[in-house]
């Protein structure tokens, strides 16, 4: 895996091989990324540039990673499991970010944010456990979420909009589903 696009592309990062069912990662394909990048440098969605990411069962972080190298202003990443917690500090260790942070809790049960509100939400649960809508109302609740926030919700099927949140759009690839939402009202860029 690398960085696609942006500051730090070409940067390698940390080895995770085919994923780790066990401890749920299955990380974003580099073409999978790449394609999800282009639809968001389109500009259908608002801009990359000056946004604070949310990056919700992070796992590897690559998500988060890109989204800074092109042009985010800061990410934190949130992950309870251990694997993924090791990967994704080698990772912002690898970049030499300042400008990241790893929250390692339940995406579920997260706690009041004590920083800048989220403009961009990349939400990753694992496949098929109904944890998504679960981390979405936690965010919300815990004053994560910038009136307007993009979320993309990444799953094997498309996501209904839970309670706050709009549907924007939703795309398929192969057995990967994007659901796009709009948290509150107002766009976030």
């Amino acid at each position: 895996m690398r960085i696609i696009a942006g500051a730090y592309r070409g940067h390698r990062l940390a080895a995770v091989g085919k994923g780790d069912p066990a401890a749920h990662l299955r990380p974003t394909t580099d073409r999978l990324r790449e394609t999800l990048f282009n639809v968001l440098a389109a500009g259908k969605f608002g801009t990359l540039s000056g946004s604070v990411v949310l990056d919700l069962f992070a796992g590897t972080g690559a998500l988060g990673l890109e989204a800074l190298s092109r042009g985010a202003v800061h990410a934190t990443f949130v992950d309870d499991g251990r694997a993924a917690q090791k990967l994704i500090l080698d990772n912002i260790k690898r970049l030499r970010l300042e400008n990241a942070r790893l929250l390692s809790r339940d995406a579920t049960r997260l706690p009041k944010n004590d920083g800048a509100l989220a403009t961009l939400v990349f939400l990753d649960p694992p496949y098929g456990k109904d944890l998504g809508a679960r981390a979405l109302g936690a965010a919300s609740a815990g004053g994560w979420l910038a009136p307007g926030a993009l979320v993309i919700w990444e799953e094997n099927a498309q996501q209904p909009a839970p309670e706050g949140f709009e549907m924007l759009d939703h795309r398929r690839y192969g057995d990967t589903s994007f659901t796009f939402l709009r948290h509150g009202d107002g766009p976030a860029n």
